[in-house]
């Protein structure tokens, strides 16, 4: 039978990267769902802009606190296991949202939040090296686009649909909040708003809970990263440590999630902001995400038969440091009208954009092949160290959990939600170094 060149048959690598595939698209939703949440959980819970950029920290942070256990755990139970154990956490905490709604506690909802985040932690510790190292190392970052399109397609779905269905009359809704003395029916009409919460977060936790099954019975092989095509030089670095590129990498990684969380997170705030109607601000992650899918595609087109990791990881970067510079820069008053298909309705819509907001979701483009370079590069030369070196860079995720919030206390310095996007401009810098140095074998 035909063999790929991790030993694997072509059978098996089929339907492993189907299933993984299916698990990236997963990843996609859960995340990409925190732009339409923020704005929401914002209005039901009364809060300020910084108290709402918790959503992201409760999110991100898990992937700080849970990766070491989730190595442990893959160590102890090997790669399809660990995706079993983080998809049955995950249920658990999208089933949390249910008597958060019901309670219209943030606390809750918080810790709903938290509980997704640690099992994605599981998963992605899990998954992410899993389709590193199917297949040689060269095409490593062209297998991570692949998935990364899985990924971003569900990003562009997911806050469209939840906001679609939470963000609906959301002007009206204000408007009546605004007007309303009496503290009962305040009361009472937050507490409708945020049970609308219910049945997305149900048919969620049912939903994981089949994937739960489907990946237990779907016999996905075991791959042993120290007889994969890494090339290993953990011999001569008897601590991980010593690995620079990996932990120059987890560093760059840690400024990538950040600025990525950043533009993604923020930007239907940011349009809010700017007084554009919620009718067109909630498409404004999903834009954000179909130029990064764009950049996923010419990943997998030009990586590496034309382009390198390396080098697309610099080109990216500098196109962050370009876009971030328009978006700043760009008086926000200049409006543009685009085109656009509801992806859910497949109705036209014409969504009203400040150019600045435009330049904003165009870092969707400047972010697609960031991910899929750094890990491979990273994971270079790791050998016996690969689990615990993708724990260290699912750790970085925690720059989603910080970095948004020091955009947010920008905003209220700044009193300016646009010159707070300056914040992304260190973040770029930091992933041009490791495209142009970091990413290189040497020892520390």
């Amino acid at each position: 039978m035909e063999k790929t060149t991790s030993g694997l048959s072509r059978k098996n690598y089929l339907l492993s990267i189907t299933v993984i595939g299916i698990l990236f698209f997963i990843f996609g939703f859960v995340t990409w769902l925190n732009g339409a949440l923020i704005p929401f959980l914002r209005t039901a819970c009364e809060l300020s802009d910084v108290a709402a950029y918790l959503v992201t920290f409760a999110f991100y942070i898990s992937y700080f606190v849970m990766a070491i256990p989730s190595s442990k755990i893959i160590e102890r139970f090997g790669f399809r296991n660990g995706m079993t154990i983080g998809l049955s956490v995950m249920s658990i905490g999208a089933l949390l949202f249910i008597p958060a709604a019901l309670s219209r506690s943030y606390s809750l909802f918080l810790t709903g939040l938290f509980v997704l985040g640690t099992g994605l932690a599981l998963l992605q510790t899990a998954v992410n090296p899993y389709v590193t190292i199917l297949g040689p190392i060269e095409s490593a970052a062209k297998r991570i686009s692949i998935m990364g399109i899985c990924n971003k397609i569900a990003g562009v779905l997911a806050p469209i649909l939840l906001a679609s269905f939470l963000l609906k009359d959301a002007e009206a809704i204000k408007i009546k909040l605004a007007e309303l003395t009496d503290v009962a029916q305040r009361t009472l009409l937050l507490d409708e708003l945020a049970q609308r919460m219910i049945m997305p977060y149900l048919f969620m936790t049912i939903f994981l809970a089949l994937m739960v099954v489907i990946v237990r019975f779907a016999k996905l092989p075991e791959v042993s990263p120290e007889e994969e095509s890494f090339n290993s030089n953990a011999a001569s670095h008897p601590s991980i440590f010593k690995h620079r590129n990996l932990i120059l990498g987890v560093i760059a990684l840690f400024f990538y999630v950040g600025v990525e969380v950043i533009a993604g997170d923020t930007i239907i705030r940011y349009g809010e902001s700017l007084n554009i109607a919620m009718s067109s601000a909630k498409y404004f992650t999903s834009l954000m995400l179909i130029f990064m899918v764009i950049g996923y595609f010419i990943g997998v087109a030009l990586i590496p038969r034309i382009i390198s990791q390396k080098n697309a990881l610099a080109v990216c970067a500098v196109l962050g440091l370009i876009f971030t510079l328009a978006a700043v820069l760009v008086p926000a008053q200049l409006i543009v009208y685009i085109p656009f298909i509801d992806l859910v309705s497949f109705s036209p819509v014409t969504l009203t954009i400040p150019y600045t907001v435009l330049f904003v979701a165009l870092l969707g483009l400047a972010n697609s092949l960031v991910w899929p370079a750094i890990w491979p590069l990273a994971l270079n030369g790791a050998g016996k160290y690969t689990k615990i070196g993708s724990a260290f860079l699912i750790m970085a995720i925690a720059g989603g959990a910080t970095l948004p919030l020091v955009y947010g206390w920008l905003t209220q310095v700044l009193h300016n939600t646009q010159q707070a996007y300056w914040i992304a401009i260190p973040c770029y810098l930091v992933i041009l170094f490791y495209a142009l140095s970091g990413y290189k074998l040497k020892k520390v």
